[in-house]
């Protein structure tokens, strides 16, 4: 019996560091002895009360969250340090992807047809740099350079066929249904739906050098170091650049819509081509489209803010491409965002003005009371989300698809930033959780990865 209580005793007996953080902010923590580092680590992110931490021993190792306690060389009264990480978060049209530059962890969660499920690579995910996805897939590039896929194998998902050449990749760019990778030495490698960018062999002796990608839903566009730029995938959503192929020289960015591209030459002068639905057709406004410092799209209309922070608007005039409505009160903006049917502007005092579609986010009149120091907004493809200085979210649009935060409003305190899927919004706080609302089979139910987000990256 006594042996019994002996051995019950060095089983519960617990462990107790000093953790810190380079600001000088501090905190003892205890956990058992018979745990692991993520213990650990979850005890010292509640009480410094700072999400997405990596723990480093006394020598300055970071410390494997998977490891026992007992086999990861700590000593009670050690002192650590906590080093915090930038959480990022990536979305198909109904998942999401959590993840922290370097980790060997990502969470998903969502539909698992659309890469909400990653439990078929979360082997290969070693040092993450970056995630990026199609309509239903995410492609992960890992410090050495290769890449892991999933989600739908036909839309990106499955990159079997040209993982040999998927080597040394720097950035991925996604279609609606294919990726392109740039690789190290400037050549590019496509892959998923040939009629969306994923057949790139038309072009393939041209993508030399390239430094940039950009994507309509059915096509890719490429900046290369000469700025020209080189278009493949389907032709009507911007894959023929044929009609301005002479006028496109000196490019500095690309934009698009789901159907057209835009892009910003040397000059600030702006450059149009695709469906002319979907603001391939600037023609209207080109005489306008002067000084241009930035450009926004929703799904088929462009809007430009100029240098003096006026803005010129052109596309389908239902969705975002006129706004004439409002044009007086489009002064000293700073900062526009789309969703698929409307445009959100922040102005230079913090205020917000919007227009297109009303229900899908381009009627703010009801929460126009609330939408005051503004510093990010969000766009989904109903609904938009909107980060206040004080860390709260206001939220308006369609209500079904994110556009009605009201059941989880009291936890949305402190966000760092926010993420769409299709029809749900994710937003991270301060502290490392996550918060989820929309439609649950889109990724607005969390709730199965929730508890272990700050465990697994």
């Amino acid at each position: 019996m006594k042996r019994k209580a002996e051995s019950v005793e060095k089983a519960e007996s617990s462990m107790t560091l000093e953790v810190s953080l380079p600001s000088g902010r501090c905190a003892t923590v205890s956990v058992l002895e018979s745990g692991t580092v993520a213990d650990l680590k979850i005890a010292a992110q509640k009480s410094l009360v700072q999400g997405f931490l990596r723990l480093a021993a006394p020598d300055g190792h970071l410390l494997d969250p998977t490891k026992p306690l007992g086999l990861s060389g700590l000593q009670d009264g050690d002192s650590l340090t906590a080093v915090a990480q930038q959480p990022k978060i990536a979305a198909t049209h109904r998942a999401f992807a959590l993840w922290c530059v370097g980790g060997d962890r990502i969470v998903t969660w969502g539909d698992p047809h659309y890469g909400g499920d990653s439990s078929r690579v979360q082997n290969q995910l070693r040092n993450v740099t970056q995630i990026c996805a199609t309509g239903s897939a995410f492609a992960a590039i890992l410090a050495d350079g290769s890449v892991a896929t999933w989600g739908g194998v036909n839309c990106g998902g499955g990159s079997s066929t040209v993982q040999d050449k998927l080597k040394n990749v720097q950035r991925i760019c996604g279609t609606e249904s294919a990726f392109a990778a740039i690789l190290a030495d400037g050549s590019v490698v496509t892959w998923g739906d040939p009629d969306c960018g994923g057949d790139s062999s038309t072009v393939q002796d041209q993508l030399r050098n390239a430094q940039h990608i950009c994507s309509t839903w059915g096509a890719f566009a490429a900046i290369l170091a000469d700025a020209t730029v080189v278009t493949w995938g389907h032709q009507d959503r911007g894959g023929d650049s044929s009609r301005v192929q002479s006028q496109l020289r000196s490019v500095v960015q690309l934009y698009a819509t789901q159907g057209a591209f835009a892009a910003i030459l040397a000059d600030a002068t702006v450059v149009t081509w695709g469906g002319p639905d979907y603001g391939g057709d600037s023609s209207r406004v080109q005489h306008q489209l002067r000084n241009v410092q930035q450009i926004c799209a929703t799904a088929r209309a462009f809007a430009a803010i100029l240098a003096d922070g006026s803005v010129v608007t052109w596309g389908h005039i239902d969705w975002g491409g006129d706004s004439s409505r409002v044009q007086h009160h489009l002064r000293n903006v700073q900062h526009i965002c789309g969703t698929f049917h409307a445009f959100a502007a922040i102005l230079a005092d913090g205020s917000v003005v919007t227009w297109g579609e009303p229900q899908c986010g381009g009627n703010s009149s009801r929460m126009q009371s609330q939408l005051r120091n503004v510093q990010k907004i969000c766009g989904g493809a109903f609904a938009f989300a909107a980060i206040l200085a004080d860390g709260s979210v206001v939220t308006w649009g369609d209500p079904y698809r994110g556009g009605d935060s009201s059941e989880v409003q009291h936890q949305l305190s402190s966000v760092q930033q926010i993420c769409a899927t299709v029809r749900a919004f994710a937003a991270i706080l301060t502290d490392g959780r996550v918060v989820t609302w929309g439609s649950p089979g889109s990724g607005g139910d969390s709730s199965r990865v929730r508890d272990h987000v700050i465990v697994r990256i």
